[in-house]
């Protein structure tokens, strides 16, 4: 099956909550000017509402992710720590 590369490295959020090896969840993903929906896989059980990273494409509108807390969030806040 063909890989959608351009969807690794993408964050989106979780609409349908993944249950590990039991089974996929349905995330939304900003890619290619917009926003689409895919079949995700992961390891762990991830809730609706989390923010995942893609990290493979399996092909067919399937792709495996993990939770993702972007780092820079962490920056905002040391803003007001002077």
């Amino acid at each position: 099956m063909p890989q959608d590369e351009a969807v690794i490295g993408c964050t989106g959020r979780v609409l349908i909550g993944t249950r590990g090896s039991a089974g996929p969840g349905e995330i939304l993903v900003r890619v290619r000017g917009g926003s689409e929906t895919f079949l995700a896989w992961s390891e762990d059980p991830l809730p609706t509402g989390a923010t995942v990273l893609v990290i493979e494409s399996r092909g067919c509108r399937e792709v495996g992710v993990v939770e993702w807390v972007d780092p820079l969030d962490a920056l905002g806040d040391l803003a007001g720590t002077d």
